[in-house]
C-alpha cells in the first residue's frame, strides 16, 4: 500500500507540471488537426530549405589549429615578414634522367604552361634558380649577370654537379641521388583578401585585451563576411586552377612521374574529401539502413516514415546551418550520417512502440495508438536527447575550433530530430489506417532472451567481466598518445599521400618549422646606440670605410646589424648544426648556408665585414631574394632558420622534439631562452595534439558530471543515477583503451568518440531503465521485470544499436583515415554500449533493488 500511494503522488504530481500540461496540449493538436500541423512543417521545411545553398566548408589549415593560440599571431607575423608556405610543389622524376637534354626541354615546357596561368606569379624550378659556380664566378661577375641553367655560356656539368651539392639547392630543389626535382608554384597574392585579414588581426587582438567600441564591433562582423566572400571566391579559383594543373601535368606522366603538393592541393582535395562523405555516406547510410528497416519491420510505410523523418531533419539542420554562417569542417563532414542514424534512432523507437501497441490492441484505431505511442515515448526520448545534447555541448569546452562547431552542429540537429520525430512522424501516421498487425522478429527475442538469461544464471560472470573490462580500459587509456603523423590521414593509393611521401623521402621533409633566433637584448640596445660602429673577428671596434658605397642605406644595414657580422659566421652555423643534428630534421636553410656559398665565391678566402657589406649591395635583386631575405630581418637583428620535419618518421614526437631543439640550442648553442621562438605549422599543429589531452580528460569529465545530475533530475533518485552511470563508462571506457592498446592515437576526429559514445549510450539506459520502473510497478518483482524489459524496450534497443552500428561501420570507405577510425570506433563502442546496458544495467538494478522491496 505504502508504495502505491507514493505513485499516485508522483504521478498527482507529473499531472501538475508544465510539462505534462504542455504535453497534452501538444498531444491535443497533433491527434486533433494532422492535416493542418503537416501543411506547416511543409512551408517550415521548405522555408529552411532555401538557405541550404549558403551552407559553406571550410578545410583551411585554420581549421587544424587552436582557436586561441598564442602562437597563431606570432606565426602570423613571421609570415608577413619572410612570405607565406602557401604554395604548390610539383615533384618532377624523369624517365630519362633529370639532367638529360629530354628532360630538361620537357621540364621548360611545363615551366612555362605553369607560368601562362592568369593566376601564377612565379615558377621557381632548377631552370632559373642563379648559379654561381657554373662556371665559377667573381662577386663583380655575379653582380653584373645572374647565370641559370639556361643560360647559353652556362657549364653544364658544372650547373649539375652545383644544383646536386650546393647547400642552397640540395636536397630541397633536387633529390640527393639527381633523381628527381621540385618546382615551386607561386600564386599572386590576393592584397585586399590580406589586407581585410590584417585588419582583422588588430580588431580580434583589441577584442582579446579589451572590449570593442560597436562601431568597432559592427566592422569587424563585417570583415569577417567580407574575408568569407574573398576566401571563397580564392578557393573556387584555387580548385580551377588545380584542376588545371592537373591537366597539364598528364601531358607528361608517359615521361615522367609527377607528384602535385602543397598546402592549396591538400585544402582543394580534402573539400573534395567532405564533398564526397557528405554525399557518399550520407546516402550509403539511407540505403543500407532503409534495407536494414524493411528486413526488420517489413512494411513500406515505417521505411517512408523513418526517411521522410530522417530527410526532413537534413534539411532543416542544413538550412539552420546556412542561415547561422557555420562551416563544415573535417571533423563535421559526417555530421549528415550522425543525424540520419539519431533521427532514423528516435524513429525506431516509436515503430516498435506503435506495433507493440497494435499487437496488444489489434482492433484500436489510429487515433488510441498514436496517442498511447506518444505518451509512453515522449518522457524518455526527451529525456535522452537532453542527456545527449550534454554529451556533445561538452566538446565547446575543446578549444578547438572544428571540434566547437561539431559539438553546435550534433546539438542543433539533435534538437531538429526531437522536434520532427514528435511532430511530422506521428501526424503523417495518423493519415495512415492502422492496417494488420504483423507478429514480431522471432529472433530479437532470442537475442534479448540470452542476455535476460545470461543475468540471471550467471551474475558473478558479469561484475568480473565488467571488472576486468574496466581495468583493461584503464591500462589501455594510459597508453593513449596524441602523435600521429598527418600522412596517415591519408589513404596510401591517394596523391597526397604519395606527394607528401615523396617530398619527405627525397626532397628534405614536408611539415615546415621556422626557428627564430633574437639577438640579445642588450645587443640590440648598444647597437643602437652605436650605429656607426662595426666589430672586427676579434671583437674590437673599428672603423670601416663605407664612404665607397653609394648607398648609404645598404652600408648602413651591414653596420647596424647584430648577426650580419664576419665574428658572427662561426655562432651562426653552430645554431645551423645544432638545428640540423636531431634526426627528425631534414632540410634547413639559413644564413649559414648563404655564409658557405659566399665562402665558395670568395674562393674560400676569409671573409670580412667589408666583403659582406659588399655583398649585400653587389648581388641581384633575384640572389638577394634566394640568399638572405628569407633567413634574415630587415633590421639584420633577427635569423629565421628555415627547416623542414620528416613527418613520415614512426618515431616523431613532436612536443619532444621541440622540447630537446630548445634545450640543445639553449645548452649546445650558447643561446638565452628568450631569444628562440619555434613557429610554423609544426608548432601550430602540436599545439593543437597537446590540448586534446587535456580537452579529452576536462570533457569527459564534463560528460559524466553532467550526465550524472541529469540522471538525478530525470530518476528522481541518486541511487538509480549512479546505477544508470555505470553502463556508459562500460562503453566509453574500452573505446579509449581499445584506442591505447591498437596505438590510435587522439586527433581531431577520434576525440569526439568518446562523447558520441556515452551520448548514444544514454538513449539505451535511459529507455531501458524507464521502461523496466513501469514493468516493476506491474508486480514488484525485479526479475520479471527485467524479462518484461528486455522482450519490450530490449528489442528497441537491439534495433537501433544495430541501426547505428551499421551506419557508423559505412564510414570506414572513407578516404580521410581519421573518418575511418571515428566510424569503426564509434560502431565498437554502440555493441560494447548495447551489452553493458542488456546484460550490465539489469544485474545493477536486481543486485542493488533501488525501487526498494515489495511489501
Amino acid at each position: 500500500m505504502a508504495l502505491d500511494n507514493n505513485f499516485e503522488i508522483e504521478a498527482k504530481k507529473e499531472k501538475s507540471s508544465f510539462l505534462f500540461r504542455a504535453g497534452q496540449y501538444y498531444q491535443f493538436a497533433i491527434i486533433q488537426y494532422p492535416k493542418l500541423i503537416l501543411v506547416l512543417l511543409f512551408f517550415l521545411i521548405m522555408a529552411f530549405a532555401f538557405f541550404i545553398p549558403r551552407v559553406q566548408l571550410d578545410v583551411s589549415a585554420d581549421s587544424l589549429i587552436l582557436e586561441n593560440d598564442r602562437d597563431l599571431s606570432y606565426y602570423r607575423e613571421i609570415r608577413k615578414l619572410y612570405g607565406s608556405d602557401d604554395f604548390l610543389i610539383i615533384t618532377y622524376t624523369p624517365n630519362s634522367g633529370l639532367f638529360d637534354k629530354k628532360s630538361i626541354e620537357q621540364l621548360g615546357q611545363l615551366k612555362q604552361e605553369l607560368v601562362n596561368m592568369s593566376r601564377v606569379d612565379s615558377v621557381v624550378s632548377i631552370l632559373d634558380v642563379p648559379l654561381l659556380q657554373s662556371p665559377p664566378q667573381t662577386l663583380n661577375q655575379v653582380a653584373e649577370k645572374t647565370i641559370n641553367l639556361l643560360s647559353a655560356d652556362v657549364d653544364s656539368n658544372s650547373a649539375r654537379e652545383e644544383l646536386l651539392h650546393s647547400p642552397l639547392y640540395s636536397n630541397r630543389l633536387t633529390s640527393l641521388d639527381g633523381s628527381t626535382t621540385a618546382l615551386q608554384v607561386n600564386f599572386v597574392e590576393n592584397e585586399q583578401l590580406e589586407k581585410l585579414k590584417a585588419i582583422k588581426e588588430i580588431l580580434v587582438e583589441k577584442q582579446q585585451h579589451k572590449s570593442l567600441k560597436s562601431d568597432e564591433s559592427n566592422k569587424l562582423e563585417d570583415i569577417k563576411l567580407k574575408i568569407d566572400v574573398l576566401s571563397e571566391k580564392l578557393l573556387q579559383l584555387q580548385q580551377i586552377d588545380i584542376a588545371n594543373i592537373r591537366n597539364i601535368l598528364s601531358n607528361y606522366q608517359q615521361d615522367a612521374e609527377l607528384h602535385l603538393g602543397g598546402v592549396p592541393m591538400i585544402v582543394v582535395d580534402m573539400k573534395q574529401f567532405i564533398r564526397h562523405d557528405l554525399v557518399v555516406f550520407g546516402t550509403a547510410v539511407l540505403g543500407i539502413l532503409s534495407l536494414f528497416l524493411w528486413i526488420v519491420f517489413r512494411r513500406l510505410r515505417w521505411i517512408v516514415l523513418s526517411l521522410m523523418t530522417a530527410s526532413a531533419t537534413t534539411v532543416v539542420t542544413l538550412g539552420f546551418i546556412g542561415l547561422s554562417g557555420w562551416k563544415i569542417t573535417v571533423v563535421s563532414s559526417n555530421f549528415i550520417a550522425l543525424l540520419l542514424i539519431f533521427s532514423l534512432s528516435l524513429s525506431i523507437h516509436l515503430i516498435v512502440r506503435h506495433r507493440e501497441l497494435h499487437a496488444e490492441n489489434p482492433f484500436q484505431s489510429q487515433r488510441f495508438l498514436v496517442t498511447e505511442m506518444l505518451k509512453s515515448k515522449w518522457y524518455p526520448c526527451l529525456f535522452t536527447v537532453l542527456t545527449t545534447l550534454v554529451a556533445f555541448a561538452s566538446l565547446v569546452l575543446s578549444g578547438i575550433r572544428p571540434v566547437i562547431d561539431f559539438g553546435w552542429f550534433m546539438v542543433t540537429a539533435l534538437t531538429v530530430a526531437l522536434f520532427l520525430s514528435f511532430t511530422l512522424f506521428p501526424v503523417v501516421l495518423m493519415l495512415l489506417r492502422p492496417g494488420y498487425p504483423i507478429r514480431l522478429w522471432k529472433f530479437t527475442a532470442t537475442v534479448t532472451n540470452f542476455f535476460a538469461n545470461l543475468v540471471e544464471r550467471f551474475p558473478h560472470g558479469i561484475w568480473i567481466s565488467s571488472l576486468l573490462i574496466l581495468i583493461i580500459s584503464v591500462y589501455g587509456i594510459t597508453k593513449l598518445s596524441v602523435e600521429n603523423r598527418f600522412i596517415d590521414y591519408f589513404k596510401s593509393n591517394t596523391e597526397i599521400y604519395q606527394g607528401m611521401l615523396l617530398v619527405d623521402q627525397q626532397l628534405g621533409g614536408t611539415t615546415p618549422l621556422d626557428v627564430i633566433i633574437d639577438a640579445p637584448v642588450e645587443d640590440e640596445v648598444l647597437l643602437s646606440e652605436n650605429s656607426d660602429e662595426t666589430y672586427n673577428e676579434d671583437g674590437e671596434e673599428e672603423d670601416l670605410i663605407f664612404a665607397e658605397f653609394d648607398d648609404e642605406q645598404e652600408a648602413g644595414f651591414a653596420a647596424d646589424s647584430y648577426w650580419y657580422k664576419s665574428y658572427m659566421m662561426q655562432e651562426i652555423k653552430k645554431i645551423h648544426q645544432t638545428v640540423e643534428s636531431s634526426p627528425f630534421t631534414g632540410k634547413v636553410l639559413s644564413l649559414d648556408t648563404t655564409f658557405d656559398v659566399l665562402n665558395i665565391l670568395n674562393e674560400n678566402e676569409p671573409i670580412d665585414d667589408f666583403f659582406l657589406s659588399l655583398v649585400y649591395k653587389k648581388l641581384s635583386t633575384k640572389a638577394q631574394q634566394q640568399m638572405i631575405n628569407p633567413f634574415l630581418s630587415e633590421d639584420g637583428n633577427q635569423l629565421r632558420f628555415d627547416v623542414r620535419i620528416y613527418d613520415s618518421d614512426p618515431n616523431l614526437k613532436r612536443q619532444d622534439f621541440l622540447d630537446d631543439l630548445h634545450e640543445k640550442l639553449v645548452n649546445e648553442a650558447g643561446l638565452q631562452p628568450q631569444q628562440i621562438h619555434f613557429t610554423g605549422m609544426t608548432v601550430l599543429y602540436n599545439n593543437m595534439l597537446q590540448t586534446l589531452f587535456q580537452s579529452q580528460i576536462l570533457t569527459l569529465g564534463v560528460v559524466f558530471l553532467a550526465i550524472l545530475i541529469t540522471f538525478i533530475w530525470v530518476f528522481k533518485s541518486i541511487s538509480v543515477a549512479a546505477i544508470a552511470l555505470v553502463p556508459n563508462i562500460l562503453s566509453a571506457g574500452p573505446v579509449l583503451g581499445l584506442m591505447g592498446l591498437l596505438s590510435i592515437p587522439l586527433d581531431i576526429m577520434t576525440i569526439t568518440i568518446a562523447a558520441i559514445s556515452i551520448g548514444i549510450a544514454v538513449d539505451n539506459t535511459i529507455h531501458y531503465i524507464h521502461r523496466f520502473k513501469e514493468e516493476w510497478k506491474i508486480d514488484f518483482d525485479y526479475h520479471k521485470a527485467m524479462h518484461r524489459a528486455h522482450h519490450s524496450i530490449g528489442r528497441a534497443m537491439y534495433y537501433t544499436s544495430v541501426t547505428i552500428t551499421l551506419g557508423f561501420s559505412v564510414l570506414a570507405f572513407s578516404n580521410f583515415v581519421p573518418t575511418i577510425y571515428f566510424g569503426l570506433l564509434t560502431a565498437f563502442a554502440m555493441i560494447a554500449a548495447l551489452l553493458a546496458d542488456l546484460a550490465v544495467l539489469p544485474w545493477l538494478l536486481q543486485r542493488f533493488k533501488p525501487y526498494g522491496e515489495a511489501t
